[in-house]
């Protein structure tokens, strides 16, 4: 049985590798697959009296079909602000309005594009894979110190290790497992 002190360190370390995939899961919502999705305008910020604010905290953005973004403003007067800020956004999308609704036409995606997202969501997965092992070694340093410090046994050092890379592990697999499903969802025509 680990004693508190080493389940401290290991539940640590494995709230840190569930942060890291759960950044990772987030980041992969705002690329743009082809399909429309409110979530591409998480960065898109616009001028609201003076302010930056995200997009989604002055108007309300929907999906009437798979390739159109609705935004409708809650006030009028912010419907030209609105589009400036999704033009300077750079997502690709050319805004248009009726008055009251701006839509946003989601284009298809080119073969090239799609292999770029691939290439750049394996290199986001990398990174959430390094930050992974980096609290995995910190753990490892931390449960050593603990040993040394005569906190806990040497026995319970090694169990503590053990857990702490079964925790690695599952966290890995789950890494993979999400870049799996976002090419998956990128090769998807």
């Amino acid at each position: 049985m680990l004693p508190e002190s080493a389940k401290n360190i290991v539940n640590a370390s494995d709230k840190k590798m569930k942060d890291a995939v759960a950044f990772l899961e987030e980041d992969l919502k705002t690329y743009r697959v082809g399909k429309a999705n409110p979530s591409i305008f998480n960065g898109v910020t616009v001028d609201y009296y003076g302010t930056q604010t995200p997009l989604a905290q002055v108007a309300s953005i929907s999906t009437p079909d798979a390739k159109t973004l609705a935004i409708q403003p809650w006030e009028r007067n912010l419907i030209s602000k609105i589009e400036k800020a999704i033009m300077d956004a750079n997502l690709g999308f050319t805004p248009s309005n009726n008055g009251e609704v701006i839509r946003c036409v989601v284009p298809a995606l080119t073969e090239e594009r799609r292999k770029d997202l691939i290439k750049k969501a394996k290199a986001a997965g990398e990174n959430t894979k390094v930050i992974v092992r980096n609290a995995r070694r910190d753990a490892v340093e931390q449960l050593k110190k603990a040993q040394k410090a005569g906190e806990i046994t040497e026995d319970a050092q090694k169990e503590g290790e053990e857990e702490v890379q079964k925790v690695t592990d599952k966290n890995i697999k789950e890494v993979d497992a999400v870049i799996a499903a976002k090419e998956k969802d990128i090769l998807t025509v």
